[in-house]
């Protein structure tokens, strides 16, 4: 993976292609504007990066369909089935009308059919940068995870259909959880977001939640499926 650093600090944007030239001249042209640009050649690549590097926040996903690996389409699915909402313009020399309409369907915000121009590339970037801004940051009320239902607006969760009855500290534990799928979350930032910094007290409050919390939602919860521990940090969901 390969990051441009931007003239100017700007929206920052993510251009996954597996043709080593259309990718660099794609993200030299966004250079150009003032962007940050992170390239990649695969899906899989491009995954991890909203997966397992959060803090790397991507405002605009420039993605190819065929890629080696997780193709461009199935990439839109898995970002869009995690409730990422983060635009997604799709570059592909796939030009039928069937085509356009299935990217769409699966995620993808608009569809420029190569070859293209770069001036026209670039003003579909700016477009949807300028929409994605104008776009008030609603978050979902409903979240689902495996046999999990969430219901924000009324703090509730089910389970197969049947309503759990969590702690308050349980609900939210699970509410960050489910919120933020496949991150690795430390003990120290659990107490942090749940406990609030007044806390007094040690991480072993995580522990005893995490374990009352797995007692009610995992199938088997000596052998977690949902709420995972990674060893020497913490803790990861899903």
């Amino acid at each position: 993976m390969t990051t441009l650093p931007a003239a100017v600090a700007t929206s920052r944007l993510l251009v996954v292609e597996d043709d080593d030239s259309i990718r660099e001249t794609v993200g030299e042209a966004l250079r150009a504007e003032g962007y940050e640009v992170t390239t990649c050649a695969d899906g899989s690549e491009a995954l991890s990066l909203f997966t397992d590097e959060p803090s790397q926040h991507v405002d605009l996903l420039v993605l190819d369909l065929m890629l080696p690996g997780l193709g461009g389409l199935d990439l839109c699915r898995e970002l869009r089935r995690f409730n990422n909402n983060t635009p997604i313009l799709v570059i592909s020399a796939r030009d039928s009308e069937t085509d356009r309409v299935l990217g769409l369907e699966v995620g993808a915000d608009d569809y420029l059919v190569k070859p293209f121009g770069l001036r026209e590339l670039v003003a579909r970037c700016r477009a949807l940068l300028r929409r994605a801004r104008q776009a008030p940051t609603l978050l979902p009320e409903i979240y689902t995870h495996a046999n999990l239902t969430l219901y924000i607006n009324e703090c509730r969760v089910t389970r197969d259909g049947q309503d759990l009855n969590l702690s308050p500290k349980e609900y939210k534990i699970l509410e960050l959880f489910i919120q933020h799928p496949k991150r690795v979350w430390s003990r120290d930032q659990l107490l942090e977001k749940i406990w609030g910094l007044d806390f007094v007290g040690d991480t072993k409050t995580v522990d005893v939640h995490i374990r009352w919390l797995r007692e009610k939602i995992e199938e088997e919860p000596s052998s977690p499926q949902l709420i995972r521990t990674v060893r020497g940090f913490g803790y990861r969901f899903g």
